[in-house]
């Protein structure tokens, strides 16, 4: 029975832990997520505190897994799964009935589940859930009282600093279809023998007040008798769906600039400026003046922008400024205004605002070199915080902390 109740404990805390993890990766998008669900729910004035809902949501994910996992004040952390689950799980078959948003975001963009396996997916983890919680009493962890605060608190400082770092120099793995190394005209291509879309078309037709759906194969095409009334399409099956779709890049005047953009030879830099009212003016100021030195060189530099021309005038002025669908500038780069080097066509480096290098960097060394240099700086980054994490995770398992209750 006690290895019972520690593999569903260690079992729970994986799942946690994992989930708020993957989640804090992308703390933006988590937001971006809660602000779909607010507007499907139309709680549109919850959308100011998306952000803050969506770092306590990673923060109390990842905490209640890791103290599970750890051993760390398991009672407290058993209430917190199984509240948890208890909130969630109901509101998953709600989403699955209504459909109001294609996916829950459970795993952010690295596991993308439709609303019924997660709803399903919920009813699985439940057993574990619900056995950690009954034999709360059971299972004391392997901490004491006090050590089981410290490495929780520990837990907590470090994984506030991982999403900090993952808010203000991107995520720092990408699970988008825009990553780097990634070519937007091939991820945009349809192979020619993909299969299309299945749909079953039926027709409706009226006879002396009676309405009837027909098919292909039995519609009354020579009774004159029957009245056409409409027509409606089913979705059977679905077909290839690109990995990249709904990215076009368009001018003031409607000219599409896409291919030209994404197929062109050498080095083309994007400042994606989602709202240019919401954008960061110090990050703004800084694509100024990249773009400024990079039109002198004769590189080529757009803004690109989901704000009405008719109010992006004036911040614009003097620079190529194409313009998007904001969802889809949303999935290119978290950051407003982020920075996207294409290199014939491919990703080949992302920056934030706050670790966009100097003009200089740009113009006095070699570009490839340069984004070679940012992706290893994101790779040093990941390395670093994951290895603390492993550490402590390891001395608090490895630690011989099962102490009496009055320690």
């Amino acid at each position: 029975m006690k290895l019972l109740t520690q593999t569903a404990r260690i079992l729970t805390g994986l799942i946690f832990t994992f989930s708020g993890f993957i989640k804090g990766i992308d703390p933006m998008g988590t937001a971006f997520k809660l602000g779909d669900y607010f507007a499907a729910f139309r709680m549109g004035f919850l959308d100011d505190i998306a952000l803050p809902l969506s770092l306590l949501l990673c923060v109390v994910e990842f905490v209640t897994g890791m103290m599970l996992l750890s051993g760390a004040l398991v009672k407290p952390a058993s209430w917190m799964a199984a509240l948890f689950m208890a909130l969630f799980t109901p509101l998953t078959l709600v989403l699955a009935i209504w459909n109001p948003v294609s996916d829950c975001g459970c795993f952010g963009d690295a596991i993308v589940l439709t609303n019924w396996q997660t709803f399903f997916k919920n009813l699985i983890i439940l057993i574990p859930v619900v056995f950690v919680f009954i034999t709360r009493n059971d299972d004391s962890g392997v901490m004491s009282l006090k050590a089981g605060l410290n490495f929780t608190l520990a837990y907590v400082f470090l994984f506030l600093l991982f999403m900090r770092m993952n808010l203000a120099y991107l995520p720092v793995i990408d699970f988008r279809p825009y990553s780097i190394g990634t070519n937007i005209a091939e991820g945009m291509a349809i192979p020619h023998d993909a299969v299309p879309d299945k749909y079953d078309i039926r027709f409706i037709y009226e006879k002396d007040g009676v309405q009837q759906e027909f098919t292909l194969d039995n519609y009354p095409a020579d009774d004159t008798l029957w009245k056409f009334i409409d027509q409606k399409s089913v979705l059977i099956s679905k077909g290839y769906e690109p990995p990249i779709s709904g990215f076009t890049l368009m001018t003031e005047q409607g000219v599409d600039m896409t291919d030209q953009v994404t197929r062109q030879d050498g080095d083309v830099m994007l400042m994606v400026a989602r709202r240019l009212d919401e954008s960061d003016r110090d990050g703004l100021t800084k694509g100024y003046r990249l773009g400024i030195e990079l039109q002198k060189r004769g590189a080529d530099f757009h803004i690109v922008t989901a704000t009405p021309s008719s109010e992006a005038g004036p911040l614009v002025a003097g620079f190529s400024t194409l313009y998007a669908d904001e969802i889809t500038l949303k999935t290119v780069i978290r950051s407003n205004p982020g920075f996207v080097l294409l290199h014939n066509g491919t990703v080949a480096a992302k920056w934030s605002y706050h670790n966009l290098p100097e003009p200089e960097k740009f113009l006095d060394g070699d570009l490839n070199a340069l984004a070679l240099k940012s992706r290893t700086a994101t790779g040093n980054r990941l390395i670093a915080i994951s290895a603390v994490m492993s550490v402590l995770l390891a001395v608090s398992l490895a630690l011989p902390f099962r102490m009496k209750k009055n320690n």
